[in-house]
């Protein structure tokens, strides 16, 4: 038995004998299932934006130092339409409910594109906690109330002109009247609702269940820009109980801590493989 088959049986096994899963899925669970955010994707659907500002990528596009807002719009209503809007159901998020839905799971996640909710993963086991490109907030924060943003979005796309859109399709709150901005974490303006604080109890209560049953941290292409909201914890929760699994998937950081270098099984093998393999295991 090669080595790759022997850590895939192992850790089919530490799934297969848990009382609960917890799901911790970064961006590259999304890159893994297609929603990459350079290459050919980029250049597809952003011809004209690299043509006008030479962008590279989605991710550092991001941070571009628009001048107007109608540029600004003009970019992100492009950019969260083909991210969120266009993308439909993906077979490796598809796979991985497959492989979960007989068990007691949770999900973390630091992805923002919905992708949990698209393809049937139960909305109560679900904490989103970066925010979703489908929902508006108020620029200053001045309520906690979210708007979905699907329709205005596909009129800002519709009607983009020379990387451009028109001046009455910048959004504006409702209450105070200033520029809205997506719901997605980057200051301390950003606003969590109440769906956000009900997600994060009931992630909080699903912890405070497990103690120390038999658990599995299965972590999906979580990187370090914010290794404080899944890598970190899932590290320490391994290590304090000693019935639980990580099961690390990542092409970059497939490596255990030394502490729990016996209780990490780490992979930086294709996801998509690693799937297949333990659903062809499923009885």
């Amino acid at each position: 038995m090669n080595r790759f088959v022997f850590r895939l049986d192992k850790a089919k096994k530490a799934i297969d004998e848990a009382d609960y899963i917890v799901i911790g899925a970064g961006a590259g669970l999304s890159a893994a299932a297609g929603i990459e955010y350079g290459g050919k994707r980029f250049t597809d659907n952003f011809k004209d934006f690299i043509a006008k500002y030479s962008m590279t990528d989605m991710y550092s596009s991001g941070f571009y130092p628009f001048k107007t807002s109608e540029e600004k719009w003009a970019y992100w209503a492009r950019h969260i339409n083909v991210n969120r809007f266009q993308v439909g159901e993906t077979e490796l998020y598809k796979k991985l409910l497959k492989l979960v839905e007989n068990k007691d799971y949770f999900v973390i996640t630091t992805n923002v594109e919905h992708q949990f909710w698209i393809n049937g993963f139960e909305d109560e086991r679900i904490f989103a906690t970066q925010g979703d490109y489908g929902l508006l907030q108020c620029g200053d924060a001045c309520h906690d109330k979210l708007y979905y943003n699907e329709e205005i979005i596909k009129e800002m796309v519709e009607k983009t002109e020379d990387c451009r859109i028109p001046t009455n399709l910048v959004p504006k709150c409702p209450v105070c009247g200033e520029e809205m901005e997506t719901n997605l974490r980057k200051d301390n303006l950003f606003v969590q609702d109440k769906n956000w604080y009900d997600a994060n109890k009931r992630y909080s209560d699903f912890l405070g269940k497990i103690k120390e049953n038999n658990i599995v941290f299965l972590e999906l292409g979580v990187g370090f820009n914010t290794p404080s909201i899944i890598k970190y914890p899932f590290e320490q929760w391994t290590y304090d109980n000693e019935n639980a699994t990580l099961i690390r998937i990542n092409r970059d950081y497939p490596e255990a801590i030394k502490e729990n270098a016996s209780k990490t099984i780490s992979f930086d093998e294709d996801m998509d493989e690693i799937f297949d393999y333990w659903l062809s295991r499923i009885l």
